[in-house]
């Protein structure tokens, strides 16, 4: 008896829904112990497995309805739901057990050093090596970054210096108006990129063809209608849905009970977000369309920055839960530094590999910096 090709092409479907129904029935004895080393490794891992699968999918049909519904609906499509696997992931972790109160400033900043410096300088490094110098629009890149680097710092460095509230948090007026300018922002921006400048974010070489698109449709899906792309997404959304909320046991336990470092949770969910796009961008960059590369890292960058925050905000004051926003100053360096480097990357139309081996070696900074102060 042959496998349907339903089944077949959405065989992810099948493993993440089997392992959300096991979770829903056994899931509270199953972590209820995570004292064994063994046992614990095997449910981190099995969780952290099945979101991934997921999220590969997610992004996958997310993609594939940008393709069918075209601009501005698959802009919005995508950004929303990786940005909305994020904030199930923190929200989640953030309500289990003692919680955490600093996840989400955590979960962004990895965003920012991850996709700014590990898979920018990863991009950059294997496309030079390959082709010597790429090119790309350098109007769509400073766009991006003119629009990141005051939010990065009004959210990640100015709640140090606030004095409203007690710590490196907002008060909920500082809250709100943060909130409303992380959202209008991005309004704003996505207007120009997907209407009045959407030239910006195209490659140079492409400029004349209007016809030209961000997105690709998989194989799977080129026969599928929009609706059906749809549903297709929801059921990849549901397990991730569930599982965040079970795989939050296992990482608030490494961290009160392992005594792992807390940055160490916001790491993890960055990972589970960023993937897809990121093995999505560095291909990009292997077959010279290093313009993609830079639409999908920065946009991930600011997707994350100003939607997360308002999300996350407005979960910590409907949760009563204190969202910590400010990093501490060693944080506060490399994201500046972070920040320097990708305003001097981005200065020139072309790169070469010295930039992303600068960048690379700002990432492993980063991760060193992590387990070690």
């Amino acid at each position: 008896m042959t496998m349907p090709p339903m089944l077949k092409q959405e065989w992810s479907l099948l493993v993440s829904g089997s392992t959300s129904a096991a979770f829903l029935i056994f899931g509270q004895r199953w972590l209820a112990d995570l004292s064994h080393p063994a046992w614990f490794a095997l449910m981190f891992a099995w969780l952290f497995t099945v979101i991934l699968l997921s999220a590969f999918a997610v992004v996958r049909h997310a993609e594939s309805l940008a393709t069918k519904m075209g601009e501005p609906g698959g802009t919005l499509i995508l950004t929303l739901a990786v940005t909305g696997i994020e904030v199930m992931m923190i929200s989640a972790v953030m309500l289990t057990g003692k919680g955490n109160p600093s996840l989400a400033r955590d979960a962004m900043f990895a965003v920012v050093m991850i996709a700014l410096n590990g898979m920018i300088g990863f991009s950059l490094l294997l496309g030079g090596l390959r082709y010597h110098e790429q090119t790309y629009n350098l109007q769509g890149a400073n766009a991006f970054l003119a629009v990141i680097i005051p939010l990065a710092v009004l959210s990640l460095v100015l709640p140090n210096f606030t004095v409203s509230s007690p710590g490196p948090t907002l008060s909920p007026r500082q809250s709100v108006v943060l909130t409303i300018m992380s959202i209008g922002l991005y309004a704003v921006f996505l207007a120009m990129q997907i209407s009045r400048h959407r030239n910006y974010f195209i490659a140079p070489a492409s400029l004349e063809r209007e016809e030209a698109t961000y997105w690709h449709c998989a194989s799977d899906d080129q026969d599928r209608s929009a609706a059906h792309l749809m549903l297709l997404l929801v059921a990849h959304l549901l397990p991730v849905v569930i599982l965040a909320g079970q795989i939050a046991v296992p990482i608030t336990h490494a961290i009160h009970e392992l005594h792992a470092p807390p940055a160490l949770a916001g790491v993890l969910v960055s990972v589970l977000v960023l993937s897809p796009e990121s093995m999505s961008a560095v291909r990009a960059a292997m077959s010279n369309q290093l313009q993609r590369s830079v639409n999908l890292l920065l946009g991930s960058v600011l997707a994350t920055i100003s939607l997360t925050i308002p999300a996350v905000l407005t979960v910590g004051f409907a949760m009563d839960q204190t969202i910590v926003l400010g990093l501490d100053p060693v944080g506060m360096t490399l994201l500046l530094l972070t920040l320097g480097l990708s305003l001097l990357t981005f200065a020139s139309a072309r790169t070469n590999i010295l930039l992303g081996a600068v960048h690379l070696l700002i990432f492993l900074a980063y991760v060193m910096l992590i387990f070690e102060r």
